[in-house]
C-alpha cells in the first residue's frame, strides 16, 4: 500500500481506517493541564488510537540540562513503540488536537529512526470532528499483525540531524541558520511564560510555527515552498537547525519544510530551555 509520509487529510484516513497496516496515535496535550490530553482521549479519540503522553512517551525527562523535554534514547522510545504494536513497517498517523505541533513531534522522532511512512493528520482532532467522522471511547487493542518490532540494528536515531548547544553555536559560527519556532514576544523577550529566562539564542531568527498554518491546517506545499526559500536565500535545507522552546514545536517547521520539498534541516533538541541551562551562554533580546 502506498504511505503517508508528510500530512494525510481526514477525508483520506477516514476512508482508510480499515487499512490492515495502520497504526494512530493520538497526541493530544496541554503544558497547562498534563493530564487534559490522555483524559480527552479517554473520553474520545479515533478508532483504534494509542495514546502518547508527551512528557511520558515522546520525552525522556530524566537528563539533566537538555531542555523541558529531552529527547528520548532510541532503544526507550522503541520500547514504546513496540508496546503500541508499531514495527518499521506500519503506517502511522499522529494527530493533536489540531494544529499539529505535538503530533509532529512523533512524526520527527519516527522519521529519525528511518521510519518514512509516518504522517500527521491535517487538521487533528478538531478538522476529524468537525466534519462528524467516527470517533470512540473503547480502549485500543493491538493487532497481531502489529507485532513486529525494531531490531537491535535499528534502533538509532540519525545523530546527524540532532544537535546540542555546542553543535548550535559551532553551526552559527559557520554560517548556518537557526530558526525559532516561539511566537514573536517570547523570542524578542518580551514575555516568557514558560522558561525562567526571556530572549532567544544570538543569531537565531524567528518563525513562529503557526506561520505554516492557514485556518488550522497546513498551507500548500507551494506556498510552503515559498515562504522557506525565500527565508533561506542561497542556503540549503540542511544549513538549517530549527528550535523553540524545547525541541517539540520546532518539529512543526521541520514537518513543513520537508511537505515543500525541502528536506534536510536539523532539531536542536534542547532548544531555548536547554540553551539557558547553562548561564554562561549569553541570551539575545529584541527582533
Amino acid at each position: 500500500m502506498a504511505g503517508w509520509t508528510t500530512l494525510v487529510q481526514a477525508e483520506t484516513l477516514a476512508i482508510g481506517l480499515n487499512r490492515s497496516d495502520l497504526a494512530i496515535v493520538d497526541c493530544r496535550f496541554s503544558l497547562l493541564d498534563p493530564n487534559a490530553g490522555e483524559n480527552a482521549y479517554l473520553a474520545s479519540h479515533l478508532p483504534g488510537a494509542v495514546y502518547a503522553h508527551l512528557e511520558r512517551d515522546l520525552s525522556e525527562m530524566s537528563p539533566h540540562g537538555e531542555g523541558r523535554h529531552p529527547w528520548p534514547s532510541a532503544e526507550v522510545f522503541t520500547a514504546k513503540l513496540s508496546r503500541w504494536g508499531i514495527g518499521p513497517t506500519v503506517q502511522v498517523v499522529a494527530y493533536d488536537n489540531g494544529d499539529g505541533a505535538h503530533a509532529a513531534r512523533l512524526w520527527f522522532l519516527l522519521r529519525m529512526l528511518g521510519h518514512e511512512k509516518v504522517a500527521v493528520l491535517d487538521g487533528g482532532w478538531a478538522r476529524w470532528t468537525a466534519l462528524g467522522l467516527p470517533v470512540s471511547s473503547s480502549p485500543a487493542t493491538v493487532a497481531d499483525q502489529f507485532r513486529a518490532k525494531y531490531q537491535a540494528a535499528q534502533l538509532s536515531f540519525d545523530a546527524s540531524r540532532l544537535l546540542g548547544a555546542e553543535a548550535v553555536e559551532a553551526h552559527l559560527q559557520q554560517g548556518g541558520m537557526l530558526v525559532d519556532a516561539r511566537a514573536a514576544s517570547r523570542f524578542r523577550g518580551e514575555e516568557e511564560p514558560i522558561d525562567r529566562i526571556a530572549g532567544h539564542v544570538p543569531g537565531a531568527i524567528n518563525r513562529p510555527y503557526s506561520d505554516n498554518l492557514a485556518d488550522g491546517r497546513f498551507k500548500s506545499p507551494m506556498q510552503l515552498a515559498d515562504e522557506f526559500r525565500a527565508m533561506l536565500g542561497e542556503r540549503s535545507p540542511d544549513q538549517v537547525v530549527a528550535m523553540c522552546g524545547s525541541g517539540v514545536t520546532a518539529c512543526h517547521h521541520l514537518l513543513a519544510m520537508e511537505r515543500a520539498g525541502l528536506r534536510g534541516a536539523k532539531l536542536y533538541t534542547g532548544s531555548w530551555s536547554g540553551w539557558i541551562s547553562d548561564p554562561a551562554r549569553p541570551v539575545a533580546a529584541g527582533a
